[in-house]
């Protein structure tokens, strides 16, 4: 059977593989402790969804595994209670929580300063007079080696002299730094005596002043991970060249646990900016009402506007763990709250911007109670809501056109349709003020035979429009939230990204009408406004005399999609503030057709995660090695996997044309994992080789002898020797100290080379260990 016939039901990337095998080798004693870093200067947002899920995520399926909250407050000027508490309740919101487990680097500042004083005696850091600007100009370019600080061999004792009248607090800010002694000509410019710390006569919300110096997050990250035992250490690509320091320092400092830093692709995302500042310069600036904004691409913000938790945590699933950057559609996002909301969430009839309608043929004073279904036929249940009908009804004014273009299939002059759930009706007269010739009111006639919609005669009518009764109507505010930007990507904007902003980016109705059903909404309850999108009764504005109604997403509407400009009697929100100077563009397309419909083919036929999909979407190269790959070996997230983890990388160094392996040599190492005969670990050297040019994987693995052990007999010898040698950490584990089980497979894994397979060692390790 294929992957794709039977898809694994746990999540799938390189950073789980990593640790199901460091978990099989008997790393870090079975323990997986990851954390969550954020520095409390802004709220979280859209990306950090991203790592929050990561991080949390992969705690809650390894045995054991935990997550820390650790907030990075080494920088109090731009740090603030507020930020500390809205994370707290945007992560607790999103699902998880830390339990006892939260941290601050502040809680460290003691022993980071002692680490530094360790580097000063040992020759390895200094104190430098330089200011920002020398420390830049000598810190040379990529092409040309830097020059050594004047001050590099001062004396030990000089430095800590300095250092402690540093802590004192009787410099000035920008009088010294403390830096680490490296090399001035290292390729990566971040080695270059990177700085370790700085001062800041600045009162810690936490500290108060108890520190005029504080660490660099560079010296603070690695030595927060090591004092709280974090065994893999995730970050985002942009600190790719920062592992080569956090390595470092956990090298030359006195340290009881090893972390490793781990990188992959950070959340970029169509039609929005993440940036921190960014989004800091549009609350300052009132570009927004707030960090809480319902467009803003914060949680806090989506959480206003009504998006689910469910929602978020599916799209993170979706767009996977990759290590090559990429754009991720915003639609995805979107498609992934249609999908939450749809099944959920009951119907409702509302109108935006109403128009009255009259029934002239209808009893003056009657009305009837029809019927109407809650949810869609293809959801479970049969649950319905009374929908009252009168003479006076409520239409929306864009179901109208006096002059009908090609393709309106709505109300008309002397044109019939269908009232959802209702009747048919026909247009017999227009009125119009008569001062500004707006239509106000359309006489209509009813068939009394089309109760339900549907003609006993079997005619047929080409529209149907929704409606409310104007007696039994709630008067609503409703707010039509769209893409705060026109632009796919206004973060690389050449000039100032805010002119990209969509000056129709919200629009408010204050007098749109809903069905009585909503009368009884709770806040904070979900609907669909049919033809109009999903709705959130909107607690914060909410009041006994005001309903607000936002909207979380829109449906698809292809007549909407022709009306490119706003309605004149829609009131945009924010005028009076600070529109954007320049007129906004066209929204871009963000993938032509063709690439459309192999984005949807990787998703669909091969059950690919929206991230990896969208890179084999972008990378030519990558989409033709997956299809010559798969046609190798039917297993398409392992393989795609590979191409967009380690092959792409190749590839762009060194083009497809001197290419050293194909998308078949591909298949097949993905094929020697899959049954057994390869591990993770192996694997990657076999692929180092194959793109070194050294054949085929079945030939690199025999000539290196890296295939695996996956006799029983054979490796049931080995476990059996394993447990022989060790009976005091056998009746260790036996008395419960299950924490022993990584040390016997790392034993294993020992004495076979690293050649055992991992499932087998297992499976054997546990009957032998199993109480007889």
């Amino acid at each position: 059977m294929s992957q794709r016939d039977n898809p694994a039901s746990e999540p799938t990337d390189f950073i789980r593989t990593l640790i199901r095998d460091d978990l099989v080798a008997g790393k870090n004693d079975g323990r997986v402790v990851t954390r969550f870093p954020p520095e409390p200067n802004g709220y979280l947002h859209i990306g950090h969804a991203k790592s929050i899920c990561l991080n949390f995520g992969i705690a809650g399926e390894f045995p054991g595994a935990v997550c820390h909250l650790r907030f990075d407050d080494t920088n109090p000027s731009t740090e603030d209670p507020e930020y500390v508490e809205s994370i707290q309740r945007d992560i607790r919101w999103l699902g998880f929580d830390w339990e006892e487990r939260r941290f601050f680097a502040s809680d460290y500042f003691e022993i980071f300063y002692r680490h530094a004083v360790y580097l000063i005696e040992r020759g390895l850091a200094y104190v430098c007079s330089l200011s920002e600007e020398e420390i830049r100009a000598y810190r040379g370019t990529v092409t040309e080696a830097g020059r050594n600080s004047p001050d590099r061999d001062r004396p030990v004792a000089e430095n800590l002299d300095l250092l402690e009248r540093m802590r004192a607090g009787e410099f000035a800010d920008g009088t010294y730094t403390v830096r680490a002694k490296i090399d001035m000509a290292s390729a990566n410019m971040k080695m270059r005596d990177p700085l370790l710390y700085r001062i800041r006569h600045v009162d810690h919300y936490r500290t108060g002043d108890a520190w005029p110096i504080y660490p660099m997050y560079d010296f603070a990250h690695c030595l927060s991970d090591e004092q709280e035992g974090i065994t893999h250490s995730l970050c985002t690509l942009e600190f790719e060249n920062n592992r080569d320091i956090y390595d470092w320092v956990l090298d030359h400092v006195q340290t009881t646990y090893r972390p490793v830093q781990i990188e992959f692709a950070r959340l970029n995302i169509s039609f929005t900016v993440l940036s921190k500042r960014k989004l800091l310069e549009l609350v300052q600036g009132g570009y927004v009402e707030g960090w809480d904004d319902p467009r803003m691409p914060t949680l806090s913000g989506y959480r206003r506007r009504g998006y689910t938790p469910e929602a978020i945590r599916a799209f993170c699933d979706r767009i996977g763990v990759a290590k090559s950057n990429s754009t991720v559609d915003v639609a995805q996002l979107e498609h992934a709250i249609r999908d939450d909301l749809n099944p959920k969430v009951k119907r409702v009839l509302t109108v935006l911007d109403p128009l009255r309608v009259v029934i002239v043929n209808y009893p003056e004073e009657g009305e009837e109670a029809l019927e109407a279904p809650y949810f869609p036929h293809d959801v479970p249940g049969d649950e319905t809501r009374p929908l009252p009908f009168s003479r006076e009804l409520w239409i929306e004014r864009t179901d109208f056109a006096e002059d009908p273009p090609k393709g309106f299939h709505r109300l008309a002059p002397g044109r019939e349709v269908r009232l959802r759930y209702a009747y048919f009706i026909r247009c017999e007269e227009v009125v119009k003020d008569p001062e500004t010739g707006e239509v106000v009111e359309l006489r209509c006639t009813y068939d009394p035979a089309t109760r339900g919609g549907a003609a006993p005669d079997g005619r047929k009518v080409k529209g149907t429009i929704h409606w409310v009764s104007a007696h039994h109507a709630q008067g609503i505010e409703v707010r039509l939230y769209d893409r705060l930007f026109t632009i796919e990507r206004p973060d690389l904007a050449e000039e100032d990204f805010k002119a990209y902003l969509n000056p129709h980016s919200l629009v408010v109705h204050d007098r749109a009408k809903a069905e009585p059903s909503l009368a009884t909404a709770e806040p904070g309850e979900r609907f669909q406004f049919e033809r109009h999108g999903y709705f959130y009764l909107e607690p914060e504005s909410t009041t006994d005399e005001r309903r607000v109604f936002n909207r979380i997403v829109s449906l698809r509407d292809s007549w909407a999609k022709k009306t490119a400009a706003p309605q004149a009697t829609e009131r945009t929100s924010k005028e009076e503030r600070k529109p954007p100077t320049a007129p906004a563009p066209p929204v871009e397309r963000v993938w032509s057709d063709e690439q459309r419909a192999a984005l949807e083919r990787y998703r669909r036929a091969f059950g690919l995660p929206d991230g990896i999909a969208e890179v084999l979407t972008a990378e030519p190269i990558a989409g033709r090695l997956f299809e010559r790959a798969i046609a190798a070996h039917d297993a398409p997230l392992p393989i795609a996997n590979w191409i967009v983890n380690e092959a792409l990388r190749v590839v762009k160094e060194r083009g497809e044309e001197d290419l050293p392996f194909g998308g078949a040599e591909i298949g097949e190492l993905v094929a020697r994992i899959e049954d057994s005969t390869l591990s993770g670990r192996a694997a990657k050297e076999v692929f180092a080789a194959m793109a070194a040019g050294e054949g085929r994987p079945d030939a690199i693995i025999e000539t290196k002898g890296l295939g695996q052990i996956a006799d029983e007999g054979t490796l049931g010898k080995v476990v059996d020797e394993v447990l022989a040698a060790h009976p005091k950490e056998v009746a260790e584990y036996r008395a419960g100290k299950t924490a022993l089980f990584g040390f016997f497979i790392g034993q294993v894994m020992q004495k076979t080379g690293g050649a055992a397979n991992p499932a087998l060692t297992r499976a054997l390790l546990e009957r032998a260990l199993s109480p007889s």
